[in-house]
């Protein structure tokens, strides 16, 4: 037996051995990194590669339909709000419309807005103390020239009518 445990000694030290040893670990470990490997890409298949394809394919081709789609239902009820405020003004417009023919209301207006009056009656206009410092209040031009008053106007009604 001692001679038989020295050839084993022998053969597990000698430089074959070893290389043998090291090649048998390093193919185990070449494996073990192949497994994980195709652990890895097997979870994404050529299957699921053209699910992927055929949902992003979709999401894009409904994009602009479904765009288009929110825009024209906020045109429609956008148009539903205009044409209520339309009927309101229709309505108001008709109020006026019974009440200018009756003969009391014209003369009211006539009497508040123009100032008229029957033949024999006198007419006092009470002027407002007040009014006269609202309205130079309400100024905005003083101290300015007169030439930059007037581009300013032309200015405002170029805005106010575009």
């Amino acid at each position: 037996m001692g001679n038989d445990a020295k050839v084993k000694d022998r053969d597990r030290f000698s430089t074959a051995a070893r290389l043998k040893v090291l090649g048998e670990q390093t193919a185990a470990r070449v494996y073990r990194s192949q497994n994980k490997r195709q652990a890895r890409r097997s979870r994404l298949t050529g299957r699921a590669a053209l699910l992927a394809l055929v949902l992003c394919s979709l999401i894009v081709a409904l994009a602009y339909p479904m765009r288009q789609y929110v825009s024209q239902r906020a045109d429609i009820s956008d148009q539903q709000r205009k044409a209520a405020d339309a009927r309101r003004s229709v309505e108001r417009l008709r109020d006026e419309k019974a009440r200018l023919q009756d003969d009391a209301y014209i003369e009211r207006l006539a009497r508040e807005h123009l100032h008229m009056q029957f033949p024999g009656e006198s007419a006092f206009v009470v002027i407002d103390p007040g009014a006269a410092d609202k309205h130079r209040e309400n100024k905005g031009a003083t101290g300015r020239a007169w030439h930059s008053n007037l581009w300013d106007g032309v200015d405002r009604a170029d805005r106010s009518a575009n």
